[in-house]
């Protein structure tokens, strides 16, 4: 294929890789990639994917000739939008549509040739001519795939799972062969029953016909179930691919058009009407309305948006009609930068999946030692040479490392793509090694435990005051400033009385207040010393109210008009309505967690009790955050931080594991380990859950990988068992593991929806 660039410096290329057929093949290419001068590469068995780190100016042509030398396919990846469009069903890709035909010819003409073997009743005169013309197809042509890689392999003084595949169904089919043209077994009435496991008899009377024919079926199948179980296992990123609108209606002036999503550019204008996705993320400039981000969030409850509000592109306008500015787009948006992070996640690989790789490298030399082992035993013991052909077949066939190399990877596809699905970012599998550990959590308060803006939370009138009055009448004064307390203010008095009165004479008195006329009344709204300039001073009652909220760190604005004080309005930055659940549900997971704040000790305490956290650190400057979690860390702590914002930045870095609010800064997102779309406090837990279920899974399917093959060895070896059975127990083994893991896709799923939270 043509190069049309070159990778940038020091940039990181991706590779599609094409070819492998079990995690020695990974390791191979890994190998001779890494040879290359400067080039650091991960090949991902279960992905298909590789990943090279390049100096600059390097041409990936260089990188696509080296695999290509080695025997496999590679090529760059489509773009995004082309990975979207071809997404489908498992199965639909040639390599797919090729191993399903192998596999369906395969069962026809098999099936007869196990059953002749196994039943003793069907073995008419000459039935072993009749085995021999149906699983020759089978073993020459259906397993083909494996005959060629070994080869391939064997010119490159290598060895993968193919090379045990084909040394065990060649062997067999050219002994049977040897018995039926040299032997006695292709005299006419010929017998013999099927054992599970193995007996003393003469070689050259014995075929394998149906070993040879049933270990290739059993294998085919395997891997074609793999491949579709590793394709449902991708279904999360691609359906994330999937979300984005195709096309937009761009509005220039009063004149609107249709235009692929592709050719919209920042600043441009488009309409967003009720049941449409949102095609990009921009600014509201016209209009409200309600949008569902479930898809991209998973949080289940609409947002309400207005002019002013930022959207994000994917999500599904629920309301009203509304005109957008868009402000990013293709590459840039939110969704293009989440499929990034999970597609850097899944090609990655934990400590664990390393370890399952060096195991892998040498799996297969080991096993051919060990099966003509078992050959020279046996022999050597005094059985006939068709027990000891048979013993060491059986070792070649169930010795599959694959069930080992997907034991971490398909696990980490799944668990990451359903991550994505829950608004749950993970930037690496390492990442979920050091959840596991974690025993504090420390929280930032603005923004992460609390929504960080200002909200009106009390209003306390004087007596015979109307309560409503008293906000309408200063919501409308304080509507005219931009001041975040004042529009805390207006907004809550616009949603209490709809629109607000105008204002005439409005003057901002510096560092004390604002004042307007409206609806004939002189209005005054600010400190209390600006009314004291006035002569007017609040009652008793009201001055106690006002004394409360600001010992518990409330911000207290006074209102008064006509030459009288009214009452005062209590403004605080207030806790997310799920952050005391989500803190209930860190302590039942055995987290400890702390809050770390800047503002005063008053605030933080007010702020803690609220939702149930003991342990303060408040008035800390922003370079101290980093300071108090080395701090945790020297007293032995495993802390993990969450934080939204430029000055949680070096915090979220020195912790071992930071969780960035995707609310928050740009800054904070990339110094951190997972990101939290939905910038809910909740979405913590379930990504610590997440991390710590999914490396439950790889662990889980490690030890039955291992276990699989410390038992199955030794078994064929002594001849309990028979090839045909070996080879079944082989391809069981990878698609139990590859089952095992799909179940990732059901975490936090309740009868509710996908949205769903996950129960600790």
């Amino acid at each position: 294929m043509t190069m049309t660039a070159a990778a940038g410096p020091g940039s990181s290329v991706e590779l599609q890789i094409g070819g492998m057929t079990c995690a020695s093949c990974a390791m191979r290419i890994e190998k001779k990639l890494n040879k290359l001068d400067g080039v650091t590469a991960t090949v991902n068995y279960a992905t298909e994917k590789a990943r090279v780190i390049v100096p600059a100016e390097y041409d990936p042509a260089v990188l696509i000739a080296e695999v290509e030398r080695a025997g496999y396919r590679a090529a760059l990846p489509a773009p995004t939008k082309a990975i979207s469009e071809t997404a489908g069903e498992a199965g639909t890709d040639p390599e797919s549509a090729s191993l399903r035909q192998r596999l369906a010819i395969s069962i026809v003409l098999t099936v007869p040739v196990v059953a002749m073997a196994m039943i003793p009743a069907l073995q008419f005169n000459s039935w072993q001519w009749a085995s021999l013309a149906l699983a020759a197809p089978v073993v020459v042509w259906a397993a083909f795939p494996f005959h060629r890689a070994a080869w391939m392999n064997l010119r490159h003084g290598t060895a993968t799972m193919d090379t045990l595949v084909s040394m065990g169904t060649a062997a067999a089919f050219l002994w049977s062969l040897y018995a039926l043209f040299f032997g006695t077994a292709g005299a006419p009435g010929m017998t013999h029953g099927f054992e599970f496991s193995l007996a003393p008899a003469d070689g050259s009377a014995n075929i394998y016909l149906e070993v040879a024919a049933g270990v290739t079926v059993f294998i085919l199948a395997g891997r074609y179930f793999e491949k579709r179980s590793k394709r449902q296992a991708g279904a999360a990123l691609r359906a994330l691919l999937e979300l984005g609108a195709k096309h937009v209606s761009l509005l220039r002036g009063a004149v609107e058009t249709k235009i692929p999503v592709e050719d919209l550019q920042v600043g441009d204008e488009f309409i967003v009407r009720p049941g449409e996705k949102i095609a990009t993320d921009g600014i509201v400039v016209n209009g409200s309305s309600a949008v569902d981000a479930s898809m991209l969030t998973g949080e289940s409850v609409p947002v309400e948006v207005r002019e002013g509000d930022p959207v994000t592109g994917a999500t599904m306008n629920a309301g009203g009609r509304l005109v957008v500015r868009a402000t990013r787009v293709g590459s840039d948006t939110q969704l293009a930068q989440m499929a990034r992070l999970v597609v850097d996640a899944q090609t990655g690989k934990a400590e664990v999946q390393r370890l399952a790789d060096r195991i892998s490298g040498v799996f297969v030399p080991v096993v051919v030692v060990v099966a003509v082992a078992a050959l020279g035993a046996w022999l050597g013991a005094g059985f006939p040479a068709s027990v000891a052909f048979t013993a060491a077949v059986a070792v070649l066939v169930i010795a599959c490392p694959c069930a080992l190399g997907l034991a971490t990877p398909t696990a980490l596809l799944v668990g990451t793509g359903r991550g994505a699905q829950l608004g749950i970012l993970i930037k690496g599998p390492e990442v979920l090694e050091s959840t596991r550990t974690i025993d504090t959590i420390v929280l930032d308060k603005t923004g992460t435990v609390t929504t960080g803006r200002m909200s009106l939370v009390d209003v306390v009138a004087e007596p015979g005051v109307d309560v409503h009055e008293l906000l309408r009448l200063a919501g409308a004064v304080e509507d005219a400033s931009e001041h975040p307390v004042a529009q805390a203010i207006a907004k809550a008095a616009t949603r209490q009385a709809g629109t607000l009165p105008a204002v005439e004479n409005f003057a901002n008195i510096e560092g004390n207040g604002v004042q307007g006329v409206v609806d004939g009344h002189g209005v005054l709204v600010g400190r209390e010393k600006l009314l004291a300039d006035w002569g007017q001073q609040l009652s008793a009652e009201v001055a106690d109210a006002k004394l409360r909220a600001e010992r518990e760190g409330k911000t207290v604005v006074v209102v008064s008009w006509d030459g009288r004080a009214r009452g005062v309005l209590v403004v605080a930055d207030t806790v997310k309505p799920t952050s005391a659940e989500a803190i209930g549900r860190m302590k039942a997971i055995g987290l400890t967690p702390v809050l770390l704040t800047g503002d005063n000790a008053a605030v933080a305490r007010r702020i803690a009790d609220e939702v149930g956290i003991e342990r303060v650190i408040a008035e800390v400057l922003p370079a101290g955050k980093v300071d108090v979690v080395a701090g945790l860390q020297r007293q032995g702590r495993i802390v993990a931080m969450v934080g939204d914002g430029v000055n949680d930045a070096a915090a979220l870095a020195q912790a071992d594991l930071g969780l960035a609010m995707g609310t928050g800064t740009d800054v904070a997102i990339e110094a951190s380990d997972i990101t939290l779309v939905r910038g809910d406090l909740g979405s913590a837990v379930d990504a610590i859950l997440l991390s710590r279920t999914t490396l439950r899974t790889i662990k889980t399917n490690l030890f039955w990988a291992f276990a699989y093959n410390v038992v199955a060895i030794p078994v064929a070896a002594l001849g309990l068992l028979n090839p045909m059975l070996a080879g079944a127990t082989m391809a069981l083994s990878s698609v139990f593991v590859v089952g095992n893991s799909l179940r990732l896709r059901g975490f936090g799923r309740a009868a509710r929806g996908v949205g769903a939270r996950p129960r600790p």
